[in-house]
């Protein structure tokens, strides 16, 4: 069994952008906005009465490396099982409000780190404000207050006629200006839109009219390979211009892969410390070896891995042996044998049979070194492997 060193996400010495600038909110122990680091999100898919199984989910998105969860409350079951659920996840745990004003109180009262209302569906909610802003207040409640096309306030559909960015933002911005006449500021905020444009424009609006952190969010961004793509393009534009503090890919897929794809982009950005990343050939007629099974392979050989590694699988003599030597551990294959390369250095030839039971090998080996490190200077550890 490895042990591997832990701690808060890194970011890179030179970032694609400055961060823009935002005031700073706790949501439980999660610092959100300032210079804090952009944490991934996602929601459960259970029904939030059954504690059990809400629990269960909330483990299984904390092992996927999700921060902060968000569950559902449409019924006074789902308020009762608030308190049981926030106390027992391992992450802070956000309620979802809609319809009922009734049940922010309840969320609040039930140890919530946040609470997240959408004032487009909620009835008479502007006449809750000043009761809401206390009672989140006296709690040390963030209130997130999230604006969505498909509920945007009547009064501002009739206005522009249609989801605009300056419709999305108008109306975040003045739920924000009720809050703020009873002082209360602990507040994040979300414009999603299903169409990426939309959305990309109407966060570049509002970075630019407020200071409270943003949470970024495509909403319905449909199936998992066209949510993935729209939330990449999305969040890609947005977080290379310093713009979202936290973000929720919305797929119509377990809330696991949600996590997976969310932490994907941000270590793509270089706004999270990478963990196990694959550089391997696309298809290309100067294979000699079978790289997408290679890459298959290795991938499948070295999964739950958490160090940050990058091993590449190339297939040819072209680039195969400059990624190779650029990555932490490599192979360059041809004529039926390759080269393995850890920290730049050939290490060894094998046969292409053994190619990836010696990447694995490698990486094992690179593994229980960086343990040792870790071990040496203090940082906590956590096992990897059997």
């Amino acid at each position: 069994m490895t042990a591997i060193s832990l701690g808060m996400p890194s970011v890179p010495a030179q970032p694609l952008a400055t961060r823009r600038k935002s005031r700073q909110i706790m949501v439980g122990n999660v610092p959100v906005g300032g210079d804090a680091p952009v944490s991934v999100q996602s929601m459960t898919t259970t029904v939030t009465a059954d504690v059990n199984a809400t629990l269960q989910q909330i483990a299984q998105l904390t092992a996927s490396g999700c921060q902060i969860v968000r569950v559902a409350c449409p019924s006074q079951d789902d308020a009762d099982a608030l308190a049981a659920i926030a106390k027992k996840s391992q992450i802070p745990v956000i309620a979802d409000i809609h319809f009922q004003p009734k049940y922010v109180f309840a969320a609040i009262d039930a140890g919530c780190a946040a609470v997240r209302v959408n004032p487009g569906n909620i009835r008479q909610f502007d006449d809750k404000v000043k009761e809401i802003a206390n009672a989140a207040q006296a709690a040390g409640t963030p209130i997130r207050i999230g604006v969505n096309a498909g509920s945007l306030d009547k009064r501002l559909l009739e206005k522009y006629g249609r989801a605009t960015p300056e419709a999305l933002v108008e109306s975040a911005l003045w739920e924000c200006s009720l809050f703020e006449e009873h002082g209360f500021r602990d507040i994040k905020i979300s414009v999603k839109h299903n169409d990426p444009v939309v959305m990309v424009n109407a966060y570049r609006l509002l970075a630019e009219k407020c200071d409270y952190p943003l949470h970024l969010g495509v909403t319905e961004a449909g199936p998992a390979f066209q949510g993935t793509i729209k939330s990449a393009v999305a969040f890609g534009a947005l977080l290379s211009e310093g713009i979202g503090d936290t973000i929720r890919v919305s797929l119509s897929a377990p809330p696991v892969e949600e996590v997976k794809v969310g932490t994907q982009i941000l270590e793509s950005l270089g706004l999270r410390q990478r963990g196990l990343e694959i550089v391997s050939c696309p298809s290309c007629g100067r294979a000699q070896v079978d790289v997408y099974k290679l890459a298959d392979e290795v991938t499948a050989g070295l999964e739950g891995m958490e160090v940050p590694l990058r091993v590449a699988v190339m297939g040819c003599v072209v680039n195969g042996p400059g990624e190779a030597r650029e990555a932490d551990l490599g192979v360059a294959s041809g004529n039926g044998k390759g080269q393995i390369f850890v920290k730049g250095e050939v290490i060894k030839t094998v046969p292409e049979s053994k190619i990836v039971e010696t990447l694995i090998e490698e990486a094992m080996k690179i593994a229980e070194q960086m343990a040792d490190e870790g071990a040496e200077s203090g940082e906590p550890t956590v096992s990897v492997g059997a």
